[in-house]
């Protein structure tokens, strides 16, 4: 049996939202009874309507947040059964992230935002990889420039150098065009594939474009918190 890089059994959200009826605080649930696994290697796309609950899941999957039932096992590890800072550190180790805003650290330049992974997990020649990272998505000359001087095509590259730059085993992709042109979006997502490739990352991908979802070998459908297939 393939191993399996993220596995989810029977995930349930709920949230705050006011007042009942009988005056107590009412719940929403977000997320009903989601069980589905991820084996490595994988490229998954996870698809669903604003609200459907993608980035709940997703929040869940990081270990960003905790379900109000049910389990979220990265790397074998139940997030659930970790303390914040274990699932920080279990995170470093095997994720990378890309999103649709960037979340490139305004006071780095574009290297030291690619090297800080690196560093964190306290990984030797944090520059010489970097570097190469960079170039290697088409930004060699740009290293000394901050997010603000970037274009936003040329920012999702760095990100996309940062999320590779430790090699994680899973890439989480949020909307990773949804702040892009299309003609810049089609550039970074093959670039995405691309990469994921070269790596043998497994890759799952959030996403409302059903064409971009198509370019994954699976695709799982949410609609109202719940899995439709």
């Amino acid at each position: 049996m393939t191993e399996s890089v993220l596995r989810v059994e029977g995930l349930g959200k709920d949230v705050a939202s006011g007042t009942n009826n009988a005056g107590g605080v009412g719940t929403l649930t977000i997320l009903h009874d989601i069980d589905f696994a991820v084996a490595a290697g994988e490229a998954v796309a996870i698809v669903g309507a604003s609200g459907s609950g993608k980035s709940t899941l997703l929040g869940l999957m990081a270990g960003l947040d905790l379900p109000t039932r049910g389990r979220v096992y990265l790397a074998g590890q139940d997030l659930a059964a970790l303390d914040e800072d274990g699932r920080a550190a279990l995170r470093g180790r095997e994720l990378g992230f890309v999103f649709q805003s960037f979340h490139l650290l305004a006071t780095l330049t574009a290297l030291e935002n690619v090297m800080l992974p690196r560093e964190l997990l306290g990984l030797t020649d944090p520059r010489p990889a970097a570097e190469a990272m960079l170039a290697r998505v088409g930004l060699a000359d740009r290293l000394a420039h901050y997010p603000k001087h970037l274009s936003g095509g040329e920012q999702q590259r760095v990100a996309l150098a940062r999320a590779f730059a430790v090699h994680p085993r899973l890439l989480l992709a949020d909307e990773p065009t949804g702040n892009l042109d299309a003609a810049t979006g089609r550039q970074v997502i093959d670039l995405m594939f691309e990469m994921n490739a070269e790596q043998g990352t497994t890759l799952i991908l959030v996403t409302h474009d059903e064409s971009l979802a198509h370019r994954c070998g699976r695709i799982i459908r949410l609609a109202g918190g719940r899995l439709l297939n």
